[in-house]
């Protein structure tokens, strides 16, 4: 097969349309627009959200448009739960580092909380910046300690 016998699949390609060619072609005179009319004239352009003057839903909605209430003082924790702590061998300290490095969290530019959901049965030092009550009591529980590191609002920790 050579360049010049390339050819496209058989009934890929349809020719053109010649709109505007007479009453025989059968897209003569309005050429499939209809008669008058916004979209019968030539620039049309309407945009999809337009509802023929009716004021559009976008607008009637006032509490829909875009991200709605942003709180400014909104602390975003990185979760993390016992049940993904049961992989640290006993007796290690656990830190957002140490959490990052095993892929648990994704880094250490957020604040982490530890919840409790899951069991733990190896003592381990944990050290986050907040812990659930249900966590601590079962850090504890397990011959371990839940030490709270140093934060402020705003997502930064304090050094």
């Amino acid at each position: 097969m050579k360049l010049h016998e390339l050819r496209p699949a058989e009934g890929s390609r349809r020719p053109r349309k010649r709109v505007g060619h007479g009453i025989a072609a059968g897209q003569g005179k309005t050429a499939g627009r209809g008669t008058k009319g916004q979209r019968a004239r030539s620039g049309v352009g309407i945009p999809p959200y337009f509802e023929g003057g009716q004021l559009p839903l976008v607008r009637r909605l006032p509490f829909a448009r875009g991200v709605g209430f942003r709180d400014p003082w909104r602390v975003s924790f990185a979760a993390v739960n016992l049940e993904r702590l049961s992989g640290f061998p006993a007796g290690s300290v656990v830190t957002p580092q140490e959490l990052a490095d095993a892929g648990i969290i994704r880094g250490t530019d957020r604040l982490v909380v530890v919840l409790g959901r899951g069991e733990l049965t190896q003592p381990l030092t944990v050290r986050a910046h907040r812990f659930s009550a249900a966590a601590r009591a079962k850090i504890e529980a397990a011959g371990g300690s839940a030490e709270s590191l140093p934060w402020q609002r705003g997502g930064r920790r304090t050094r």
